[in-house]
C-alpha cells in the first residue's frame, strides 16, 4: 500500500480525525473477516483510493462523502470512509486527502483551444487595458526580440483588449502600426476573436484595397473615404489569414499540446472546442496516438455561410463527411475525441465600437459631447449572420444527421431567432433527442427567458463576464441603456426561469481562471486583486440579476455542461461505475468566503483514474 497526504499547503486533520479514522480501518477490518467467514465475495482491490477527505459529489443529491476507491479507471466505491478499507490492496495508491475537498473534474462546455493554444506561444498584450502607445511599445519589444526574422515574416499578437484601449484612447488602426521599427506584416487580434489590427503591409500582401467588398457574415472597417482602416471583424479576418503562410500540422500539433497543458491545470477533464476544423481533428488525433491526450476533447464543427448560401443540407452533409472519421463513438477511460456537435455564428459582439451582436432594439449613440453626453436610440441594431428560414433548415438539417447545434448568439435578437429556430425542429421532430445549445446569451428579452426550459435549451454561459469590467462599463454600459444593461449576463434570471445552465469559459477570449469565473457567478462581481480581473476601478457589481448559489455554479461546469455533451452517464459527477475524472482542491469552494472563491487551486487533476497534473504546491508524502 502507498500513501499519499494532501496536508501541504492546507490545515491537517485534528487528532479526534485521526483517532476516528483507525476505529474506522479496525471496523471495516472486522467487516472483512465477518464477510470472509459468511463466504460473502470481496471486492477486488482498486488501483486508487482517496480518503478521508471532504467529496462533493454533485450527484441528484449533491451529496457529501469522504473516500473514493478507483479501479481500471473508473469509480467502484463512493462512501465513507468506514467502508473504503476492503478496497486497499497491496498494490493500491492510498492518497489521504487531509480534509480537502475532491469534486468531479471540469466540463467546459466552450472554449476555442487551438486558438488558446496557439496564443500562449505567441507575443501577447495579456488582456491588458493599453493606450495605443503601450500597444506600439510591447509590439516593438517583440519585434526587437526576433531580430532574425524576414520582412516578410509575419508578427502575430493576442490578446488585445480593443474595447479597453478605446475606453482610455481611441480604436488605433494601421497607422498606430506604420509607425513601428519594422518592415513585418502585423496582425492583432482581439481578445474577443471578432476583430483584428493589421498594418499597411498587412493589407498590400492580402491586397486589401477601397474597392475589396465586405464577405459575408464580417466587415472591413473603413474612413470616410472608404480606404480601410486595418481593423477586420467576423468573417472580415479571414481576408487576412489567407494571405498568411499556412500554418503546418506540426505547428497545430504544438499548439494542441500547449492548450492541455492550461487544461489540465485548470482542472478541466472534458472541454468542447468551440469552433472547430479538420486541422484541429488531426492534431488532437496525433496527440492522442503518442499517448498525451490529457482530457476528453469533443469537437464542434465550425458552420461556413458561404458553404451554407448554396443549401444548408449538402453544408451539414459535407460537414457530416469530414467529421465522422474522426468520431470515437464510444467513450472510455483513456480521453477520446468526439465530433458530434456543429458551430452556427448568428452574430457578434455588444461592445463599442464593434457593436455586431443583433439587438432587438437599436444600440443608442451620443449625440452629446465626450464632457456632456447625451444617448439616444440610433439607427444600427447589428446584424445576423444567418436569415431566419436559412438557420431554421441548418438547425433542422444538422439534428436529422446527428449533430447537436450550438449557435453563438449573443444579442437578444439573435437569441430569439435561435430559439425560434429550435422551436421549429421540436415542431419538426416530436420526442427526438437534441441537446440544443445557445453560447453567450449576453442579452436575452425577459418574454424569452421559460422558452430556454419549454424547448429543452441549454445556456451555455461565460460567468466571468457578469463583473464590471472595461468591456461592460465602458464600452456597453450607455450604448445599451439602463433597461438592457439592467439585464446584462442573465444566467441568474435564466436559472430561477428553469434553465439548465452549463458553463463555457470561451478561453482565449479572456485568461483561463475558472474558479475566478465561478466567483463571479455567485457573487456578480470580479476580484480586484486577481491577476486576471481587474482593478478597485470595477470591483462593484455588475447589475441585480440574480445571483447563482455555489451548488449550481458548480453544477454548471460538471453535470450540466457534460449533459449538453452527452456525456452525463460517464463523467459529470462522482459516481460509482462513472469515469474516475476528479480534482483535487486546496480550498472548499462551498465553505471558504466568496471573496476567497476566485483564488482556489487545482491540487491535482485525474482523468480516467490517471493522474495529469500535480500542482507544485502539492507535496504529497509516499
Amino acid at each position: 500500500m502507498r500513501n499519499k497526504s494532501l496536508a501541504a499547503g492546507g490545515s491537517r486533520v485534528p487528532p479526534r480525525r485521526h483517532r476516528a479514522f483507525g476505529a474506522a480501518c479496525v471496523a471495516s477490518h472486522a467487516l472483512l473477516l465477518m464477510q470472509a467467514a459468511c463466504g460473502a465475495s470481496m471486492p477486488q482491490p482498486a488501483d486508487t483510493v482517496l480518503r478521508n477527505g471532504f467529496v462533493y459529489t454533485v450527484d441528484t443529491s449533491d451529496s457529501v462523502h469522504q473516500a473514493v476507491a478507483v479501479r481500471a479507471g473508473r469509480i467502484v466505491y463512493v462512501g465513507p470512509e468506514s467502508g473504503v478499507q476492503p478496497y486497499v490492496g497491496a498494490r493500491t495508491e492510498v492518497i489521504d486527502l487531509t480534509g480537502r475537498m475532491l469534486m468531479p473534474g471540469l466540463v467546459d462546455g466552450h472554449l476555442h483551444v487551438m486558438s488558446g493554444g496557439t496564443q500562449r506561444l505567441m507575443c501577447s498584450l495579456d488582456y491588458k487595458t493599453l493606450t495605443i502607445a503601450q500597444i506600439q511599445e510591447k509590439i516593438q519589444a517583440c519585434l526587437d526580440g526576433e531580430p532574425a526574422k524576414g520582412p516578410d515574416q509575419w508578427l502575430e499578437v493576442t490578446s488585445w483588449d480593443r474595447q479597453g484601449t478605446v475606453s482610455v484612447d481611441a480604436d488605433p488602426t494601421r497607422v498606430a502600426l506604420d509607425a513601428l521599427r519594422t518592415q513585418r506584416p502585423i496582425l492583432v487580434h482581439s481578445t474577443d476573436h471578432h476583430s483584428v489590427l493589421t498594418n499597411s503591409r498587412g493589407l498590400a500582401l492580402a491586397g486589401i484595397t477601397a474597392e475589396t467588398p465586405d464577405p459575408a457574415g464580417g466587415k472591413i472597417d473603413r474612413a470616410p473615404g472608404g480606404q480601410p482602416t486595418g481593423i477586420f471583424e467576423d468573417a472580415g479576418i479571414g481576408l487576412i489569414s489567407a494571405a498568411m503562410p499556412a500554418r503546418t500540422h506540426e505547428d497545430d500539433v504544438r499548439s494542441a499540446k500547449a492548450a492541455l497543458d492550461a487544461i489540465r491545470r485548470q482542472g478541466v477533464t472534458t472541454f468542447m472546442d468551440a469552433s472547430s476544423d479538420e486541422r484541429a481533428l488531426k492534431a488532437f488525433t496525433a496527440v492522442q496516438r503518442s499517448g498525451e491526450l490529457t482530457a476528453r476533447a469533443l469537437f464542434a464543427m465550425m458552420m461556413d455561410p458561404d458553404a451554407v448560401a448554396k443549401g444548408p443540407e449538402k453544408a451539414i452533409a459535407a460537414t457530416r463527411a469530414l467529421a465522422a472519421p474522426y468520431d470515437q463513438a464510444a467513450v472510455e477511460p483513456t480521453p477520446g475525441i468526439g465530433a458530434r456537435h456543429v458551430k452556427i455564428m448568428l452574430d457578434g459582439v455588444l461592445q463599442a465600437p464593434a457593436q455586431t451582436a443583433a439587438m432587438l432594439a437599436p444600440y443608442n449613440i451620443n449625440v452629446g459631447t465626450e464632457g456632456a453626453p447625451k444617448w439616444v436610440p440610433g439607427t444600427h441594431s447589428g446584424d445576423v449572420y444567418f436569415p431566419p428560414d436559412t438557420l431554421k433548415s441548418l438547425v433542422l438539417a444538422a439534428v436529422e444527421a446527428g449533430f447537436d447545434p450550438h449557435v453563438h448568439a449573443i444579442g437578444d435578437r439573435a437569441v430569439r431567432q435561435a430559439l425560434d429556430a429550435y422551436e421549429h425542429v421540436r415542431t419538426r421532430l416530436p420526442g427526438k433527442d437534441i441537446r440544443p445549445a445557445i453560447a453567450h446569451c449576453e442579452t436575452v428579452d425577459p418574454a424569452d427567458f421559460g422558452r430556454f426550459k419549454a424547448l429543452g435549451v441549454i445556456p451555455v454561459m461565460s460567468f466571468q463576464w457578469a463583473q464590471e469590467a472595461p468591456y461592460s462599463v465602458n464600452a456597453m454600459k450607455d450604448q445599451l441603456g439602463p433597461e438592457r444593461y439592467a439585464r446584462l449576463e442573465p444566467e441568474g434570471s435564466l436559472h430561477n426561469a428553469g434553465a439548465r445552465i452549463a458553463y463555457g469559459s470561451d478561453w482565449p477570449v479572456d485568461p483561463f481562471a475558472e474558479f475566478l469565473a465561478l466567483k463571479i457567478g455567485v457573487t456578480r462581481r470580479g476580484d480586484p486583486t486577481h491577476p486576471a480581473s481587474f482593478g478597485p476601478a470595477y470591483a462593484g457589481r455588475l447589475n441585480d440579476d440574480p445571483l447563482l448559489p455555489r451548488n449550481v455554479a458548480l453544477r454548471a461546469i460538471t453535470m450540466s455542461s457534460a449533459y449538453q455533451l452527452r456525456l452525463e452517464k460517464v463523467v459529470g459527477s462522482i459516481e460509482v461505475g462513472k469515469l474516475a475524472d476528479m480534482i483535487v482542491l486546496d480550498q472548499n469552494f462551498l465553505q471558504i468566503p466568496e471573496e476567497d472563491l476566485g483564488k482556489i487551486q487545482v491540487l491535482m487533476t485525474m482523468v480516467g483514474g490517471k493522474i495529469v497534473h500535480t500542482a507544485d504546491s502539492w507535496r504529497p508524502k509516499g
